[in-house]
């Protein structure tokens, strides 16, 4: 294993270390039924049934600079265009940052969007509006596409419907996911770090060494399934439904072992592990791929770091200072994107799997004096591949500095509206809150059709 960069910690003072928390099952029974109260699918009787897809959102969290991935300005004033340069891609014409390399090769799979744009330059506001589609409302807590997507699925199994690597701590970390959805939509957070050799998935497994009285519930927690689960064979077929279905979903959890062979990644051959690279990104990108490859239908894949308000150079390239070979955020995104997408497209799971990579904003156009840049949602761009987008494209453009959207302007809502119809979710369905007010899954986006294969 490579050697662990210091802490970064974003302007807001969460640290990566707060992103991180490996744990066992909380209350041996209890604990792990309430929490898959926050877990299981509730079924909904209108879901578009023109496809399956699944969706692994690649999370920049902090807000990546677009100036120093997807659209670089060679021709602009040195305080503008940044360190790096640009390479060629497997597209004739278009260019992105020289730390991409493996990405460029298959550019041809994967389309950009250079002119997106947004008014909210605050990462909790931002990462709200990019998530949901919807802008921030003191009056309504909008859910995340990933809520939205367990709402609305039909199937229910051992494994959550919304998966969140390691955790869904996005935009400062106040957000819940499920925003007014039923509880049981809130994304499962897997809670421990890929990258390392010890890791386990939260309320996976239990403790070895807990004490008697977590030993005695533990005991309770079994014997009060055992109980459930005679009264249930009693019952016979006739009944439509367990009397707790979140207890139930929760023993299956605990005690399967294909679960337990879901998040395990040594079952992986090492020389895929090593393609998708050993940091944190490459290892939850990896891990994203097992879940959607047994039908998990999203999973976020969350990478914090990205508020490069200083250090922007070792941060975006080296990983850190005396670094031999970069692992900064730049390389480690480009070996973990282009691993997943080529291990998709091998797999064949490519063209039923939607690949989102983007942040809640951009970066300044200028540097400033501390060798970063600071918040601008006026433009960014966002990446995409699969699941039915048309590859090899770059759609809109910002203008000469990175400032503003040159043309084509793209909203957050135009996002998210295209993604649902990717999805085969209807744009137009009524989702309901706790008092009955129907809100539309998305209101004001517009397809962006260039996009849609």
């Amino acid at each position: 294993m490579l050697n662990t960069p210091r802490i970064n910690r974003r302007c807001d003072g969460v640290t990566r270390r707060d992103f991180v928390s490996v744990g066992g099952l909380t209350a041996l029974g209890l604990g792990v039924a309430d929490r898959f109260r926050l877990q299981t699918p509730v079924a909904a009787s209108e879901r578009s049934t023109r496809s399956h897809r699944s969706c692994i959102l690649i999370w920049l969290d902090g807000g990546p600079s677009h100036l120093e991935t997807f659209d670089l300005k060679p021709d602009a004033p040195a305080e503008v265009r940044g360190p790096f340069q640009p390479i060629s891609t497997a597209v004739a014409g278009t260019q992105i940052c020289e730390l991409l390399p493996l990405t460029a090769q298959l550019l041809d799979r994967v389309a950009i969007v250079r002119s997106m744009t947004s008014p909210l330059g605050e990462h909790n506001f931002g990462a709200q509006y990019l998530l949901s589609g919807y802008k921030p409302s003191p009056v309504i807590d909008y859910p995340s596409f990933g809520s939205v997507v367990a709402h609305l699925h039909n199937e229910r199994g051992i494994l959550p419907n919304n998966v969140a690597i390691p955790t869904f701590r996005v935009g400062g970390g106040r957000q819940s996911g499920q925003g007014f959805l039923p509880e049981q939509t809130r994304p499962f957070s897997v809670g421990g770090d890929p990258a390392k050799p010890d890791f386990q998935v939260r309320d996976l497994d239990l403790y070895a060494d807990v004490a008697t009285s977590r030993l005695d519930r533990r005991r309770s927690f079994l014997n009060a399934f055992d109980q459930f689960h005679r009264g249930a064979e009693q019952l016979g077929e006739a009944s439509e439904t367990p009397t707790d279905p979140a207890f139930e979903q929760a023993y299956r959890l605990v005690t399967s072992p294909d679960a337990k062979q879901a998040f395990d990644l040594t079952s992986e051959p090492a020389e895929v592990r090593k393609r998708y690279g050993t940091r944190t990104i490459g290892q939850s990108c990896l891990l994203a791929r097992r879940l959607v490859e047994r039908g998990v239908p999203f999973v976020t894949v969350n990478n914090p770091g990205w508020d490069t308000h200083q250090g922007a150079y070792t941060r975006l390239k080296e990983g850190y200072t005396g670094a031999k070979v970069p692992v900064g955020l730049i390389p480690s995104l480009d070996m973990a994107f282009s691993a997943l997408v080529e291990d998709l497209e091998q797999r064949g799971l490519l063209d039923e799997t939607l690949i989102v990579v983007m942040g809640e904003f951009g970066r300044t156009p200028k540097l400033n004096v501390s060798g970063g840049r600071d918040h601008w949602p006026r433009v960014f761009s966002v990446a995409m591949a699969g699941g039915g987008v048309t590859g090899g494209q770059v759609i809109g453009s910002s203008d000469s500095v990175g400032e503003g959207p040159k043309d084509r302007p793209v909203t957050p809502s135009d996002l998210a509206c295209t993604i649902y119809d990717l999805l085969g979710i209807d744009p137009q369905h009524m989702l309901h809150t706790p008092g009955g007010r129907p809100i539309q899954v998305n209101r004001d986006g517009q397809l962006i059709r260039e996009l849609i294969s």
